[in-house]
């Protein structure tokens, strides 16, 4: 039985292929938070950071799993919203949207500002206001095309990912077995004795608060499942895939990090290009710089195409301005990609007109939202799994081991919120967020107060409704 939604989101169009949501998946998994800021979480736990991947992987899967199980039954471009709103209600829903959409919109202008200050400490004669404003402009123009040159040009950026990686495994492993022409291996001394774990438990946990935010963007897969010919197809597919090749990519890499560079290295400023370095390759700076610069460039790409299809999704179920759902002919949501731009434009404006005063403030307060966003995936697919099952349901895809696999990942987001609290910074951060998250509620709740009695009664009927519709 082919399962769809009978929804608006399929006046969106249709046209990414199982291979470009698949390597989506992967590469939204693996930006710039694994080349740059790994070396921060073996900094604060040493080698034994290892345990804090493994612990935040597990996570990771288990939303997948949540997520590709809800949008295999029902792709909509609101995805975790949407699913929110079925299990909980309208305003629940719309306050997880709103507040993914503000993250985005906001990282997209420290992406834009990322990418061109990277790639100005290379060819410095290049303002990096211009460079910011010229990758804005052109990735807004790729977005606003079609959905399935977005999903091309993703999908290279993904696959240039990916082979980065692959090489730098391949590099680091023959440093480590000692295959490196002239280049003594360095063992895994780092492994061994108190230096595994400098800083005990203690770092291992501020570890696991740090690196969960490696991984954020990976639900961007359950927003673009929407608009693949194939949902339940490509869906299955891309779960499946992307969940060992991020154990691969990511537990590798940061393997080969913690046995090459000594904890306390200046090398984990720059982790990746310190083991290049170690191998003896020239320009291994340069290289890992461009290929960074990438990976800021692909979030950027992916993140504006999230922010305009929750805006649309919004906006279709009344939640944001009915204006925001207008497509195009080529069925691209046109406002939406303007409005959710034009955001992340004024930012980097006041950003360069008022260096550190801007961007800082508004990174702290969306800072920790993709917790949240994880927390809302997996209770929303605990209830709705609980009813989908109650009334009799045939599911396309279903999440193994349920319901204590998905307890699990929420007692893994509770350790993370625990560790969270108890650092200083980290703690003002989670208060902004949950600060963010109250203002979005009760505008939410207002905006559903003011709104006709029909249009309530219905939403609300909507939320209650099955999980599948055949």
């Amino acid at each position: 039985m082919e399962h769809q939604t009978k929804t608006s989101a399929r006046a969106l169009g249709a046209a990414l292929k199982p291979r470009q949501l698949t390597m989506m998946g992967l590469g939204s998994a693996i930006g710039a938070g694994l080349f740059i800021g790994s070396g921060a979480g073996i900094q604060a736990a040493g080698p034994a950071v290892l345990l804090s991947y493994l612990v935040v992987s597990t996570l990771i899967i288990l939303v997948m799993w949540a997520l590709g199980e809800m949008a295999a039954a029902n792709p909509d471009s609101g995805a975790f919203s949407v699913y929110t709103a079925k299990a909980y209600g309208p305003v629940a829903g719309a306050t997880v949207g709103w507040l993914w959409w503000i993250q985005l919109v906001v990282v997209i202008a420290a992406e834009a500002l990322g990418a061109a200050g990277l790639l100005a400490t290379i060819f410095p004669a290049l303002p990096v206001w211009l460079m910011a404003f010229v990758f804005i402009v052109v990735l807004t123009a790729v977005n606003l095309t079609s959905v399935k040159n977005f999903g091309e040009f993703e999908f290279w950026f993904a696959l240039l990912k990916v082979a980065a990686i692959v090489g730098f495994l391949l590099v680091g492993f023959a440093l480590l077995f000692g295959w490196v022409p002239g280049v003594q291996s360095p063992g895994l001394s780092n492994f061994t004795g108190e230096g595994f774990a400098v800083n005990g438990f203690g770092g291992i946990a501020t570890a696991l608060f740090v690196v969960a935010f490696a991984f954020g963007g990976t639900e961007i897969v359950s927003v673009a499942a929407a608009e693949t010919a194939e949902p339940v197809r490509s869906v299955k597919k891309a779960v499946r895939t992307v969940l060992w090749r991020i154990l691969v990519f990511y537990i590798g890499a940061i393997f080969v990090i913690a046995a090459v560079v000594p904890v306390g290295s200046a090398g984990l400023k720059s982790p990746f290009a310190a083991v290049l370095d170690a191998a003896g390759m020239p320009g291994a700076a340069t290289a890992i710089t461009l290929v960074a610069v990438a990976a800021l460039l692909s979030a950027l790409n992916a993140n504006l195409y999230g922010a305009s299809r929750m805006a649309f999704s919004l906006a279709e179920r009344g939640e944001a301005p009915r204006w925001l759902a207008s497509v195009s002919k080529a069925r691209v949501p046109v406002v939406a990609v303007l409005a959710s731009v034009a955001f992340g434009v004024v930012t980097v404006v006041l950003e360069l007109a008022f260096p550190e005063m801007v961007l800082g403030v508004l990174l702290n307060i969306v800072g920790s939202t993709c917790l949240l966003v994880w927390t809302s995936a997996l209770l929303a697919q605990l209830a709705l799994r609980l009813r989908a099952d109650r009334e009799g349901s045939e599911l396309p895809l279903r999440m193994p081991g349920f319901p204590w696999l998905t307890g699990l990942g929420l007692l893994i987001l509770a350790a993370i919120f625990t560790v969270g609290f108890i650092g200083e910074e980290s703690r003002q951060q989670l208060l902004s967020t949950f600060a963010l998250v109250a203002l979005l509620a009760g505008a939410c709740w207002v905006n559903h107060w003011k709104r006709d009695p029909a249009p309530v009664s219905e939403t609300a009927d909507s939320a209650k409704s099955p999980v599948l519709v055949d």
